[in-house]
């Protein structure tokens, strides 16, 4: 059988008959070298090898593992949300996911995947690898045991050695800052509410619980009077945007609010918007649940940044009204001392003061305390203050202006005949938001609906000029027989 071409080349049958035996060489080889060298020298000769090629090249390569030690790697998740919007759409392979209690879809790089960056005209190149790996039990905070990990995940990053410095004064920075943005941009809302056994019982676990956040209020739709919201948007727009002025003058990144108004005038409103206007998370605190200062101090802690931390009712929630609750819980600690029970472990207005803005308060940046109470005048005077309740809002009966936005929400116009009599009725009756709101939500006909509204008004007026009356009878009363009182007294003193 000729293997050779009539030009004097090897045929392309010698050429695959050469490469088999050149395999099958190296094959045996590799066979023998297993069985002969021990497995603790052939590692330290590959290691020995790779070092020596690796001294000819002029590429670095960092690895940012998954996790560090037994702790996640932050860098990791940073890579991960950096990577995402910049993956070229003719990658092959790509890892889809919805993560649980989200709303939008992640995409990430799939086993051996890479991805092209350039940062200040240089390249650098991004690799994901995933290998099986042996057992290993990572703590899981949000749950009373360890989460079994059998995969080990990294990122490899190379790039020219002599920009090692510049990538790792710089490069990473961005890449941690724009993975900020991207996940404030893939960020679902969240509702946060305590887990109570957790508080009391200080079981391990995370002490909040969340739930989407799910509500469309927004400034738009709110029933409250134009100047008053661009007070608040404006007020919220400054408050994020100075960083830089809270440090510089050593105080801590957050602002406090009060809401105050008759139920039903718009208050949870208020904080949705405000929640779906900053995109920030709501933390839920009923102070109730909370039963010593130090628990409140945990709480604190445990939320995030870039959040509202809500405490509604504040005057029904804990005795604020006076200092004389802390005086009572003095005494009662040192009267129950003997029987082993301390019940003078209760939050108290101090514990609550130095939670609003005592040294707690800077744990977190970038922060949004609100309190709301149907009874300001209940509160103590050093709640109110500046630096604790920085902005007070009345939440007010409904106006005229607000009816309008109420009548676009629920019946889709913005002009009907029966407006004018609608906010003339208005202006003269004491009736909340919520109270049209719910005239409004009873039938799909505007005129039907609008007409049901007015003789609700109109029974709102007679009810108020009743209690008017009844009122001022009670005080004429009263007075007739501050005055009889009055007279017998001087006549007992003749």
């Amino acid at each position: 059988m000729n293997f050779w071409k009539t030009n004097g080349t090897p045929s392309n049958k010698a050429i695959i008959s050469a490469a088999a035996s050149v395999t099958a060489t190296a094959m045996i080889i590799r066979s023998i070298t297993k069985d002969i060298i021990p497995s603790e020298l052939r590692n330290y000769i590959y290691l020995k090898l790779k070092t020596i090629f690796t001294s000819f090249s002029s590429e670095l390569t960092l690895v940012i593992e998954e996790y560090d030690n037994l702790n996640h790697n932050h860098l990791f998740k940073a890579a991960e949300l950096y990577l995402e919007p910049i993956i070229p759409p003719n990658t092959p392979r790509l890892k889809i996911s919805l993560p649980n209690k989200e709303t939008k879809v992640s995409v990430s790089l799939e086993k051996n995947e890479e991805v092209t960056d350039i940062f200040k005209g240089i390249t650098l190149k991004w690799k994901f690898m995933s290998n099986h790996a042996k057992v290993k039990y990572i703590p899981n905070p949000d749950q009373y045991h360890s989460t079994p990990v059998t995969e080990y995940r990294c990122f490899e990053l190379s790039f020219h050695k002599k920009h090692k410095n510049l990538v790792l004064d710089s490069y990473l920075n961005h890449v941690v800052e724009k993975s900020k943005e991207m996940k404030e941009k893939k960020k679902t809302l969240k509702l946060h509410t305590l887990v109570v056994e957790r508080v009391i019982g200080g079981r391990r676990g995370d002490v909040w619980q969340a739930v989407n956040l799910d509500h469309p209020a927004n400034f738009d739709t709110i029933a409250m009077d134009i100047d008053a919201k661009k007070m608040i948007m404006e007020d919220l727009e400054r408050f994020v945007k100075r960083k830089d002025f809270y440090r510089r003058v050593g105080k801590p990144w957050k602002r406090g609010y009060l809401l105050f108004g008759p139920p039903g005038t718009g208050k949870s409103s208020l904080i949705a918007a405000i929640a779906n206007y900053l995109n920030f998370d709501i933390y839920d605190l009923e102070l109730t649940d909370v039963k010593m200062n130090s628990d409140l101090r945990k709480l604190l802690i445990s939320t995030a940044n870039k959040s509202i931390l809500v405490v509604e009712d504040i005057d029904c929630s804990i005795e604020l009204n006076n200092r004389i609750a802390e005086a009572r819980s003095s005494k009662t600690r040192s009267s129950s001392s003997h029987q082993g029970y301390d019940q003078g472990n209760q939050v108290t207005l101090s514990g609550l003061l130095n939670f609003i803005d005592g040294l707690w308060s800077s744990c977190g940046d970038e922060r949004i305390i609100i309190f709301t109470t149907n009874h300001i005048e209940k509160l103590d005077p050093a709640l109110l203050r500046a630096g604790r309740m920085d902005v007070h809002i009345h939440m007010s009966y409904c106006s005229p202006y607000g009816f309008k936005i109420l009548a676009s929400n629920y019946l889709g116009m913005t002009e009907h005949p029966l407006f004018m009599e609608i906010e003339e009725l208005i202006e003269i009756t004491k009736v909340t938001p919520a109270e049209i709101a719910e005239q409004l939500m009873k039938t799909e006909q505007s005129h039907v609906a609008l007409s049901g509204l007015i003789e609700f008004l109109h029974c709102k007026k007679i009810e108020e000029e009743e209690a008017e009356k009844a009122k001022k009878v009670i005080v004429a009363e009263a007075e007739m027989n501050n005055n009889n009182n009055n007279g017998e007294e001087i006549q007992k003193t003749d």
